[in-house]
């Protein structure tokens, strides 16, 4: 349980807290939780002019999806590697599960109300890991159950309407956003706060605490192993053998069914299109055109603009004309909803010309006519105004 470091100088006792793996996983679901925060919450407010940001930033909503889903596949399997580090240190190892709130919890967080109120000396006296520990660590299993859940129905929302009702996907989509960002905001205010800043807790990182560290956070534990209650029994090689044996089939069935599941989970889903069924052939009906011609209706008679800034003319227009083809994710990079996004341009570099319609790419375009969001001639006429002025937003 304890160590020295050996050095020249005085030995420093340190004390191992996590292994390994322990480490390598928890890295492994900092990095898959940020990546999941970073493509969710813009899902979440995509009109957020940050969202749009990180959509321009990573080429497309459909980027961030696929950032999500790998994202979300990894964290899975980090979590099925963390059940059976758990199970094996249970079963073969007979190491307690430490993680679990019990009775004296209770007693600690009474001790550490007193203290704050200045009733007793000192907080309560920790083992291994605290009440908020437990509790921090209960959240996040609970977080992940939700999300994943919620997940798999949003990602499979035709296969889960066929055993629950249509209500569900809204349903899942509100619990998956509250959920992900009471954890983002739990992370950020609390977690982040109470481990790296408040006590600068590097343990997760390098596996160990000093003495001055255990005294101070774990002080029943640091107890417990100075009067060597805490080190582990040792086990025959026999007994661990035997137990090893047992454990091989269940940690089997359960990696099994989890890549089952994942395998489900990623590619179970078919279109709505290719599940539809074929449709019966037969004649079209098409009725002789009426002897009397329909009038054609009279477009609204063009009122010139107050203002030609973007803010008074180009930019409702272009949403009314061109936002079907040109919105966030528009046509060739080409994003006409914001002023921002329509002085970038699409992919191909600058759209609008500041003054300088002739060579604006736009302008040409609806010069040529045919356009499917074209523009009326007096509507072009401003435009060209506006671009020739500057192309001022206000």
């Amino acid at each position: 349980m304890a160590k020295t470091k050996a050095s020249g100088a005085p030995k420093a006792e340190t004390f191992n807290r996590f292994t390994f793996l322990q480490r390598i996983s928890h890295i492994v679901f900092l990095i898959t939780f940020s990546l999941l925060g970073f493509t969710g919450l813009p899902q979440k407010f995509p009109q957020s002019p940050i969202s749009i940001g990180i959509f321009d930033l990573l080429g497309g909503v459909e980027n961030a999806r696929l950032i999500h889903h790998t994202s979300a596949v990894i964290m899975l399997i980090i979590s099925l590697v963390h059940i059976l580090d758990i199970t094996y240190g249970f079963f073969v190892l007979r190491k307690p599960i430490s993680m679990i709130p019990w009775f004296n919890d209770l007693q600690h967080v009474i001790n550490d109300v007193l203290y704050y109120i200045g009733v007793r000396k000192h907080k309560g006296y920790y083992g291994r890991y605290s009440y908020a520990e437990k509790m921090e660590y209960l959240a996040v299993i609970w977080g992940t159950a939700v999300m994943a859940l919620t997940g798999f129905m949003m990602w499979n929302p035709i296969t889960t309407v066929r055993l629950l009702p249509g209500e569900a996907i809204p349903a899942a989509k509100a619990a998956h956003g509250g959920e992900a960002v009471l954890a983002v905001l739990a992370i950020i205010i609390w977690h982040f706060y109470n481990v790296h800043i408040k006590t600068i807790n590097k343990s997760m990182f390098t596996g160990h605490l000093d003495r001055h560290e255990m005294e101070h956070e774990h002080p029943a534990e640091l107890a417990g192993i100075d009067e060597g209650k805490v080190a582990a029994p040792a086990i025959p090689a026999k007994t661990l053998r035997l137990r090893r044996v047992i454990y091989a089939p269940f940690a089997l069935v359960v990696t099994a069914a989890f890549g089952l599941g994942i395998f489900y989970l990623v590619g179970v889903e078919n279109t709505a299109i290719s599940t539809m069924p074929i449709g019966e052939t037969a004649q079209i009906f098409s009725p002789l055109p009426s002897a009397t011609p329909r009038p054609t209706p009279t477009p609204a008679p063009f009122v010139a603009p107050s203002a030609v800034t973007w803010n008074a003319f180009a930019g409702p227009l272009f949403v009314e004309k061109c936002s079907n083809c040109h919105g966030i994710n528009g046509a060739g990079g080409l994003n006409l909803s914001t002023y921002q996004t329509a002085i970038k341009g699409g992919s191909n570099g600058p759209d609008i010309v500041s003054k300088d319609s002739a060579n604006s790419k736009l302008a040409q375009v609806q010069s040529a006519g045919g356009h499917p969001g074209q523009l009326s001639a007096d509507e072009l006429t401003y435009v060209k105004k506006w671009i020739d002025a500057g192309a001022p937003e206000k």
